[in-house]
């Protein structure tokens, strides 16, 4: 059942990075329980559809009211943790901020999940990812030289810098409680996290060894560590920077009786990534996998979202699995012991409000009560 069995989890709902880290928690086998407000307008899809809210019953509760409010507070009193991504000071309001729960269950871990952090001069403002990775120069390190930022889609301030934080911070937090018995609040700010994703790139910028968008190696500027269009408009990767790669790759694509220039020198790159380019367009994508795909020139295709899951690699691993008809990635990553299981479909809240409350105690009287008060749904 995973290496989180027995872990109870309270997550309030929200866009993605909190349900990103409460995914990967409730993926390790954590009992995690969804409360959504009633009429939620953060279920867009189709609970099958929501891969996000894999893995978890869901309840909605109201919790500007005071049955709702009590309702949490009950819940909270057995929780090990709890996840919530509302700006600084709603939950306050609602009397269910982490002072008022922390007194009930001393040994809660009070995730929050914010954009710009619980505090600074931008703590209180509206922003989206864009904005985050924005401030914090990771946005203006991806793409190529002379040409605008490339948005990495919601990876490096969503999910990375900020549902990831979030699950890391977390699993912190509570290996501290296991020893003190106090649970924390733990601040996951999705600036905060871009920002440590970019440790990295401050270390080559303090070395003198970084010149800007598109001018490492690692980011497209040399020719043996790019994306090359193959003859059939599709894409391959080719990742020879250390030398005895580089000299496979001269060897397997018939360049290395070539009067080549030096890679070592940076004025040489635009000559040899124009030959690069030329024999790689005298093939097609998948006729350059089946020449280098088993070599060590590190070389990988360009595959699509629905390419992926049929790559022979990935099926042998079983890296990515079928849930009601849906492909998705499989929990992630692996153990030798204690494995996680299949993962189940989202679903709408009030599907089972039994099957979703009596793991947190509830009995059945209390459970109709609930529901007959409409208290929870």
């Amino acid at each position: 059942m995973g290496p989180l069995q027995g872990l109870k989890v309270i997550e309030f709902a929200g866009l993605s990075p909190g349900p990103f880290a409460a995914m990967m928690l409730a993926d390790m086998g954590a009992e995690v329980l969804r409360i959504d407000r009633p009429q939620s307008r953060f279920r867009p899809l189709e609970p099958r559809f929501n891969l996000l809210d894999r893995n978890r019953r869901a309840i909605a509760v109201d919790i500007k009211t005071p049955q709702g409010v009590e309702l949490v507070r009950r819940l909270a009193g057995t929780a090990d943790a709890l996840i919530e991504g509302f700006r600084p000071g709603a939950m306050e309001r609602c009397g269910l901020g982490p002072d008022d729960l922390l007194a009930l269950n001393p040994r809660l871990v009070y995730g929050r999940m914010t954009g710009w952090g619980q505090d600074g001069p931008l703590a209180r403002v509206a922003g989206h990812d864009i904005n985050y990775i924005a401030l914090t120069g990771a946005l203006d390190a991806i793409g190529q030289a002379g040409e605008p930022p490339v948005l990495p889609l919601n990876l490096v301030g969503d999910l990375g810098g900020g549902g990831m934080y979030l699950a890391f911070g977390m699993m912190c937090a509570l290996w501290e409680a296991i020893r003190s018995g106090r649970g924390q609040v733990v601040d996951a700010a999705m600036v905060d996290g871009s920002a440590s994703l970019m440790t990295m790139f401050h270390g080559f910028m303090a070395a003198g060894k970084w010149n800007g968008r598109g001018t490492s190696p690692t980011a497209g500027a040399a020719p043996y560590y790019g994306v090359y269009e193959t003859s059939d408009g599709q894409y391959i990767t080719i990742g020879a920077a250390e030398q005895p790669f580089y000299v496979e790759l001269l060897r397997v694509t018939g360049l290395a009786d070539e009067d080549l220039p030096d890679r070592a020198d940076r004025r040489n790159w635009p000559a040899l990534r124009e030959q690069l380019e030329a024999v790689f367009r005298t093939k097609t994508r998948d006729e350059w996998d089946a020449l280098l795909g088993q070599t060590d020139i590190c070389f990988a295709p360009v595959l699509n979202l629905q390419e992926a899951p049929q790559h022979p690699h990935h099926r042998a691993r079983n890296t990515y699995v079928e849930v009601d008809g849906i492909m998705q990635p499989a929990p992630a990553p692996r153990f030798g012991r204690t494995k996680p299981q299949t993962p189940s479909a989202g679903v709408e809240p009030g599907i089972d409000l039994a099957a979703a409350l009596e793991p947190w105690g509830f009995t059945t009287s209390e459970i109709n009560a609930l529901r007959s008060s409409e208290t929870a749904s």
